[in-house]
């Protein structure tokens, strides 16, 4: 399980409005995690939960939002 600060990739396979787009982790759970992304074409941020087959881990954040 990864801790807040941790930056996944959301399959496009499985959501197709966020998929591609990156989610940096606020509150990792034991199924995946809840976050938040980029609201893809519009400002601001969306929060948002996946499952750890539905997204890949990039990294850790070097600066995250709240």
């Amino acid at each position: 399980m990864e801790e807040a600060g941790s930056v996944y990739q959301i399959d496009p396979e499985y959501d197709k409005i966020f998929g591609g787009c990156f989610m940096t982790v606020t509150e990792p759970k034991s199924w995946g995690a809840q976050g938040y992304v980029s609201i893809p074409g519009e400002d601001g941020l969306a929060y948002y939960r996946c499952k750890f087959e539905n997204m890949k881990y990039i990294g850790k954040s070097e600066w995250a939002d709240g």
